[in-house]
C-alpha cells in the first residue's frame, strides 16, 4: 500500500537546495542515481544548471534553478514550478549555507547576520514552504543539513555558523512536532569534517592536518555517505524516523 499523496506511477521529486557544488551536488547526484527527479537549486542559477545538465542533459528528470534559501517567494515560486513541471515535489533537502572561518571575537554583527541567515533562515524557510505543502498532501520527507559544530561549538568554523547549525537541530525537532501527524518526516545529519574542495580551500592545510590526526577514524569524511544517509531518510519505509539527527564524524563527537 502506498504512503498518501503518493503516486505509484511517477517517479519521486527532490529539491535540493545549494546544490550547484560540493555536498550539496553530491546529493543531488546520489538521489538522481536512485532513480529520482532532480532540482538542483542554488544561489548560482547558471551553476545549478550546469550541474543538472551534468546529471541530465534533456532535462526530464533533473532541472537546474535559482533559488535564494533566504527568500520565502523564492521556495514559493520554485515548489509551482516543480509541480507544475513534474506533477509533485516529495522529498526536501536543505543544504545551502555559508561557512566562514573568523576569529570569536573579530565576528562583526553583518557578518554573524549573513552566516545565520544562510543557514538557519533558509533551514527554517524551506521547512515551512514545503512542509505546509507535504503537510497537505499528507506525505513528505525533510532532511536538513546540520553539522558537528552545531553540536560541538565547532573546531575549524566560526561562531556563526556553529550558532546556526545548532538552530538547524532544533528546527528539525520543531518541525518533526508539528509536521508528524500530517505524515510528515523531519530528520537532520550533522555531518564531520568532509573531503570537499570547499574545505581544502577554507581551513589552513596545518590546521586540517591536525584536525584529520584528531579524528578517531584518521580520515576526513565521505560525502558520498552523507548522500546515502539523505536518501534512506527520505525513503517511504523511514516514516517513524524523525526529529532525528544522524551523527557522521568519525567519533569526534560520541553520544
Amino acid at each position: 500500500m502506498s504512503p498518501a499523496g503518493w503516486e505509484d506511477d511517477q517517479p519521486r521529486v527532490v529539491l535540493v537546495t545549494g546544490a550547484a557544488r560540493g555536498l550539496g551536488a553530491c546529493i543531488a547526484s546520489r538521489f538522481y542515481d536512485r532513480g529520482y527527479r532532480v532540482a538542483v537549486t542554488d544561489l548560482d542559477e547558471e551553476a545549478a544548471v550546469k550541474t543538472a545538465a551534468a546529471l541530465d542533459p534533456t532535462g526530464s528528470s533533473a532541472v537546474g534553478l535559482g533559488l535564494d534559501a533566504r527568500d520565502k517567494a523564492a521556495f514559493v515560486r520554485v515548489l509551482a514550478d516543480l509541480v507544475a513541471r513534474w506533477g509533485a515535489v516529495h522529498v526536501l533537502v536543505n543544504n545551502a549555507g555559508l561557512s566562514k572561518v573568523e576569529a570569536l571575537m573579530d565576528i562583526t554583527p553583518d557578518s554573524f547576520g549573513a552566516v545565520v541567515s544562510a543557514n538557519l533562515d533558509g533551514t527554517f524557510l524551506g521547512c515551512q514552504v514545503l512542509g505546509a505543502y507535504f503537510a497537505d498532501r499528507g506525505y513528505g520527507r525533510i532532511v536538513n543539513i546540520a553539522s558537528l559544530a552545531g553540536q560541538n561549538g565547532g573546531t575549524a568554523t566560526g561562531a556563526h555558523y556553529a550558532s546556526a547549525k545548532g538552530g538547524v537541530i532544533t528546527l528539525t525537532k520543531v518541525f518533526a512536532r508539528e509536521l508528524g501527524p500530517q505524515g510528515v518526516t523531519v530528520n537532520a545529519i550533522s555531518p564531520g569534517p568532509q573531503e570537499l574542495p570547499s574545505v581544502r580551500e577554507s581551513v589552513d592545510p596545518d590546521r586540517l592536518a591536525q584536525i584529520e590526526a584528531s579524528i578517531p577514524v584518521r580520515r576526513l569524511g565521505r560525502p558520498e555517505f552523507i548522500a546515502d544517509m539523505a536518501v534512506l531518510l527520505a525513503a517511504d519505509t523511514a516514516d517513524t524516523v524523525t526529529g532525528a539527527c544522524w551523527d557522521a564524524n568519525g567519533g569526534l563527537y560520541l553520544r
